[in-house]
């Protein structure tokens, strides 16, 4: 299993087709919610971790803000949860962070997925919210 940076055409659709799977179908989200204006950026870095065979299996994207750099759209389609394709995705954001000299990391984490970053060293930073009609959590890592 390998991590990509995508920006071809073929790498975008697959991780498109990921959030689509995930988020649109799975989880209910209204299409115009999950698709916005940073998916067409050049300076948005999307990931996606590819299985040995060539199915995309997991996606995730970047964006450097002024204070902060944002992780966003991090999903797994089924077939990979629980083996370590998230953890995968995430840990090509944070090298692509520190390569854009980006110390300090936020995401809006699904409340159920908690864990999961914790696990990878984020910590909740504010209430729970609403977004796409489910609960979240902004939380928050500072590289080392």
């Amino acid at each position: 299993m390998a991590v990509k940076q995508v920006s071809d055409k073929k790498g975008k659709q697959d991780a498109f087709d990921i959030r689509n799977e995930v988020f649109v179908l799975e989880q209910k989200v209204d299409p115009a919610l999950e698709w916005d204006e940073f998916d067409a950026l050049d300076s948005t870095v999307m990931f996606v971790d590819y299985d040995e065979d060539g199915t995309a299996l997991a996606t995730g994207r970047f964006r450097a803000l002024p204070e902060y750099g944002k992780v966003e759209r991090i999903c797994a389609r089924k077939i990979a949860r629980k083996k370590g394709s998230g953890r995968r995705i995430i840990e090509a954001i944070e090298q692509e962070a520190r390569v854009q000299n980006v110390t300090l990391l936020k995401l809006g984490a699904q409340t159920t997925a908690i864990p999961f970053y914790e696990k990878l060293g984020y910590e909740v930073c504010s209430d729970t919210f609403m977004d796409a009609g489910i609960e979240h959590k902004d939380m928050q890592k500072t590289l080392k």
